[in-house]
């Protein structure tokens, strides 16, 4: 993912190489791996790997578990990642629901919230939500109590005027601001997933289809400010994304089509998170299938969202799949990917008809442009929640040295 498995043996690199060794940890899972192989993988010295692997256990991110015969001589001493050794909050805003969840080092989950939200209330009153399950998810002050402390620097509703920067506002809120919600000696930040448009760079906001007024908010800073953690902001569909490519089993290109309250895409291209120069890249549900088609709420005519949605609200889930299945065989045909993986509550409420006609139209185009076997197709059902965990992968990925994030970092 957008870093090569190759280590180096220069000092300006040894962060780097840590992350190689670190993500052979990750993926190694309870077996664990041997310095010996960690070598072999990364291409390192086996005493750039000694020196590393040694740090890595003083600062409790590795440790050993046990031992593996060898072809010749002592048995091999194998480690482990420590999974608990930090955690990251992944927070998914929906249209009318917040999702949150906490996971260690190892991707897994060790607790999770859900509760309704309105994402057209003013954005003050959203991230007074969000913080508060983010403190309850951790275990610590619950949403009144976080709302009760010391009161973060404020930032304007969008279009009230030039914003105040968290870096620029010192004074405000007691001494040092907000206080860190809960126990979060080893939460390494929030990673937060919104419907698009935004700018992940500066973790603002953009003219969110169907909720223009959150043109311009600083999502990142307003949430960091009332939290007291780092923030990570980026498009639903790329935090989905970036969750599957790391739990993916080999490299390859795919696009992941998430069908809820919106429709929009996460691209992982030449082993990388597909961006584009300014986050627009897989805005998919405003591609115009019908040039005088329905009004949707982007303001165009024939978005496949609006088709899409349409057919959903009457009940017509063959058709809703057929109109998916349209503008995925577009995608295919546009990029030649390897696979799409569908995704999103409104597949997951019927995944066997979603796939079934998704499939059917890829497939007839595959036929029809004779470019041989079609592209497999697979779902998310059953994988838990894909956009809250994608989300905290945002916070983790760097750790690992998996950036991904083609079209910038």
């Amino acid at each position: 993912m957008n870093r090569s498995n190759a280590g180096a043996n220069l000092p300006t690199l040894r962060s780097h190489n840590a992350a190689l060794v670190l993500d052979l940890l990750r993926v190694a899972g309870e077996r664990g791996i041997s310095r010996l192989e960690l070598a072999e993988r990364t291409g390192l010295t086996p005493q750039a790997v000694s020196k590393i692997t040694a740090r890595l256990r003083a600062e409790g991110l590795a440790t050993e578990a046990g031992h593996r015969a060898s072809t010749g001589g002592k048995p091999r001493t194998v480690l482990r990642l420590v999974p608990d050794a930090g955690h990251a909050v992944g927070l998914h805003l929906d249209r009318d629901e917040l999702t949150v969840v906490l996971v260690d080092l190892a991707g897994t989950v060790v607790a999770s919230r859900r509760t309704p939200l309105d994402f057209g209330a003013p954005a003050g009153e959203v991230v007074a939500v969000a913080a508060g399950e983010v403190g309850a998810v951790l275990g610590g002050p619950a949403a009144d109590a976080v709302a009760g402390s010391p009161q973060p620097r404020s930032f304007p509703e969008p279009g009230a005027g030039p914003r105040t920067s968290a870096a620029s506002a010192p004074g405000e809120g007691g001494a040092g601001g907000a206080a860190p919600v809960g126990d979060a000696r080893t939460v390494l930040g929030i990673g937060v997933a919104v419907p698009g448009p935004l700018d992940h760079r500066g973790g603002v906001l953009h003219r969110v289809t169907g909720f223009p007024q959150w043109d311009g908010y600083p999502l990142q800073d307003a949430l960091a400010a009332r939290t007291g953690l780092p923030v990570v902001v980026d498009k639903d569909t790329n935090a989905a994304a970036l969750g599957l490519a790391l739990r993916a089993d080999g490299p390859g290109d795919f696009a992941y089509l998430h069908l809820g309250t919106g429709l929009g895409a996460g691209l992982f291209l030449g082993g990388a998170l597909h961006r584009g120069a300014r986050t627009g890249a897989g805005e998919f549900g405003h591609q115009t299938v019908s040039l005088d088609g329905p009004l949707c709420s982007c303001g165009g005519r024939g978005c496949i969202e609006a088709l899409c949605l349409a057919a959903v609200a009457d009940g017509e889930v063959a058709e809703a799949a057929r109109v998916l299945g349209t503008g995925a065989a577009n995608l295919v045909g546009l990029l030649d990917i390897d696979r799409v993986v569908l995704g999103g509550r409104t597949v997951g409420a019927d995944p066997d008809a979603y796939v079934r006609g998704v499939r059917a139209v890829i497939e007839e185009r595959a036929r029809r442009d004779g470019t041989g076997a079609a592209v497999p197709l697979v779902t998310t059902a059953g994988a838990g929640r894909p956009v809250a965990e994608g989300a905290a992968q945002l916070v983790l990925a760097p750790l690992f040295g998996r950036v991904g994030s083609g079209g910038g970092a």
